[in-house]
């Protein structure tokens, strides 16, 4: 794959976020990584979706360092480049600010699985990291945010091909896809779960337990796995 069309899939995935009203002015990123060509292409900072073109995509190495004459990357680049080295499936990472999702990053609460619809994508709840130390906010910030995340998922013994999405703390999501298409989809899927597991806290106003492992199960690997016959 040339960088050419490295930058078309980045920038036709960055432009999904637009479209489906997951991100407002600047907010949100996405990347993937070509673990042959040991590439990974990012949005630039700052600049307004409609004024995007492919060309302005930015190619890094695999240790983020930028090929010259680009625009500067995103600043979570840093963190997209951690999480590409702990996590060898995910081909494709998704940053935003989506409003249910961050919902729940600023109550520090994990997005619990109350039904089937959560459970055709996420096995189990869609955990939330702990906050940064001022430390790690202060130095080296975005690459703190990525080792959170690493950390969050190890911790909690659970992988981003069952859960292929986490909120950081007062902050957002980051959604993981083994390819550009995938991760949109989840991130579409992640703010959809989030705004029903929201509204069913708020119209239950009591503990509501979450779905049946049994149904959890079924749902999830209906779609996922070697037995999985969703489709055609």
């Amino acid at each position: 794959m040339d960088n050419a069309l490295i930058q078309r899939l980045v920038y036709e995935g960055n432009m999904q976020l637009p479209k489906n009203q997951l991100v407002k002015l600047t907010w949100g990123n996405v990347s993937m990584i070509d673990r042959v060509k040991k590439v990974i292409c990012i949005k630039p900072s700052g600049i307004p979706y409609k004024k995007l073109s492919p060309v302005d995509m930015v190619i890094t190495d695999l240790d983020g360092n930028v090929y010259q004459d680009q625009l500067k990357p995103s600043s979570d680049l840093s963190t997209h480049v951690y999480l590409y080295k702990h996590f060898p499936k995910v081909n494709s990472i998704v940053h935003t600010h989506s409003l249910h999702a961050v919902v729940f990053a600023q109550a520090g609460k994990a997005i619990q699985p109350y039904g089937t619809t959560h459970a055709d994508t996420f096995y189990g709840p869609i955990p939330c990291a702990r906050n940064l130390t001022q430390q790690e906010v202060e130095q080296n910030y975005e690459l703190n945010t990525g080792k959170v995340i690493v950390e969050t998922y190890q911790s909690q013994n659970i992988t981003p091909d069952a859960i292929p999405a986490i909120n950081t703390k007062n902050h957002g999501p980051f959604i993981f896809g083994t390819s550009v298409k995938q991760a949109i989809e989840h991130t579409i899927v992640l703010e959809e779960v989030a705004e029903m597991a929201l509204k069913t806290e708020l119209l239950a106003q009591q503990n509501i337990p979450p779905i049946d492992q049994f149904l959890l199960d079924k749902h999830y690997y209906r779609k996922h796995g070697k037995n999985a016959y969703y489709g055609q």
